[in-house]
């Protein structure tokens, strides 16, 4: 019992950081904040005692890129005269994601005294699920819903009271297009940890299962950029199973079968919960707007579509395009000596990720910042070699969404970026396919 409470307080802690939030009673400091200042404190600590990290090349080669995204944000908003510093001060956002994510490193590592990629997957898994049940019982019981707004201020980087005014599904810190990238990116963890044990234990099959169609669905009614995930894991199991021929494994095939199994429990739950329920079914259709009206008009239409079409607006002259104009945000209400049309939200109404940054540090700063999450892929697909693929894809993940959006996913990175390759390698010693209860697939 004590042990299930202390996990469960770390599954906790995870969220913290990777859903971070602000608390109504705590203004101007978010989890994620409190969570780097503790894990530098322990970092320095550490650093002091056995000189921990001093032999890690690639966070001091990736500091140096952030270095110059920020350094390309800083002539940016020097030569443009504007006042817009957020990624000019990318090398410290940088180091909050790392001070925040070594700190959940080491607690989790002093309770399991040991780490490994798989671990930490697992843990993000939880806590999508749970970020999924508890947006699920906001939506649907009022009183959970009072409780959750009364303590937390902001849910990422949207004051909680907006987010309820866009009438959306939400967790605690958990919502729009920030918690469907991270619903995205661990959707592709799944997919991993499923072709590594595809032929080992059928209970951690079906829980790997369960969790992907739970963060799937309900993923998908709070964001829809969940569907990105979904597409690149599906990619990843195909890359697996089919590398050179279309033929497949017995395992995979035991994986298909239960894949089949899981979804003929779901699907008629799902159909009743659809037809006997209003709410629901105004969410199901939201989460699958594109394929309903693909069934219904023989055409993918979403509405949200035509808004993003609509922010593909581009520089007019080569210095927005090679240095930017130093905005981010709409300078209407936030530069005093801007004197331009009146422009609030998003600078020049576009949310689009590549098309915000040329609009504020070029296509030079641009490529510093896809060069960054290229190292980022690189070194962690070099330390942990048997999940190469899933780093990559990681990446890939992170270019794709910003098609939409301009929210990245360092803090997925950094956490496994805290991890040792021989942590790693230990654990999976240990702990791989020790379980005595081994069935085949």
């Amino acid at each position: 019992m004590w042990g299930v409470l202390v996990k469960l307080m770390l599954g906790v802690m995870v969220s913290f950081y990777f859903f971070p939030f602000e608390f109504s009673f705590l203004p101007g400091y978010n989890t994620k904040m409190i969570m780097a200042v503790l894990g530098l404190a322990w970092w320095a600590i550490s650093l002091a005692k056995r000189r921990v990290f001093t032999s890690n090349s690639s966070l001091f080669t990736l500091s140096i890129i952030a270095l110059l995204v920020s350094l390309a944000g800083l002539v940016s908003v020097i030569i443009n005269n504007t006042s817009d510093y957020t990624y000019a001060s990318y090398i410290m956002s940088m180091w909050v994601w790392l001070g925040g994510a070594y700190f959940v490193i080491e607690v989790i590592r002093s309770v399991h005294k040991k780490l490994s990629v798989e671990l930490m997957c697992h843990y993000l898994i939880g806590v999508c699920v749970a970020q999924c049940v508890i947006a699920l019982m906001i939506d649907n019981y009022p009183a959970v819903k009072n409780f959750v707004d009364g303590f937390v201020a902001t849910s990422g980087f949207i004051d909680q009271s907006d987010l309820v005014n866009k009438d959306r599904m939400y967790g605690i810190g958990c919502a729009l297009d920030v918690a469907g990238t991270r619903f995205s990116a661990v959707l592709i963890m799944i997919s991993a940890l499923i072709a590594k044990h595809r032929g080992s234990n059928i209970y951690r099959l079906y829980l790997y299962l369960f969790s992907f169609v739970v963060i799937l669905i309900v993923g998908n009614m709070i964001a829809r950029t969940t569907i990105v995930g979904a597409a690149i894991a599906l990619c990843y199991w195909l890359i697996v199973n089919y590398p050179y021929s279309f033929s497949i494994s017995r395992d995979s095939k035991g994986v298909f079968k239960h894949i089949l199994i899981l979804f003929a429990i779901v699907l008629p739950f799902m159909i009743s919960l659809y037809n006997n329920n209003p709410a629901v079914r105004e969410d199901i259709r939201f989460a699958f707007e594109g394929f309903f009206s693909l069934a219904e008009k023989g055409e993918w239409d979403v509405s949200s579509n035509d808004r993003l079409m609509a922010m593909y607006v581009f520089p007019d002259n080569a210095k927005t395009w090679i240095i930017g104009d130093g905005y981010f945000d709409g300078p209407t209400n936030t530069d005093p000596y801007y004197v331009g049309p009146p422009m609030t939200g998003f600078y020049m109404w576009t949310d689009v990720g590549y098309l915000r940054f040329i609009f504020y540090f070029g296509l030079i700063g641009l490529a510093a910042f896809m060069y960054f999450f290229f190292k980022c892929g690189q070194a962690c697909a070099h330390k942990f070699r048997s999940y190469a693929l899933l780093f990559w894809l990681l990446m890939l993940l992170n270019f794709i969404i910003w098609f939409k959006v301009s929210t990245d996913i360092f803090l997925v990175f950094a956490l496994f970026l805290c991890i040792s390759r021989e942590d790693n390698d230990e654990y999976e010693k240990i702990y791989e396919d020790s379980v005595s209860d081994t069935l085949d697939i």
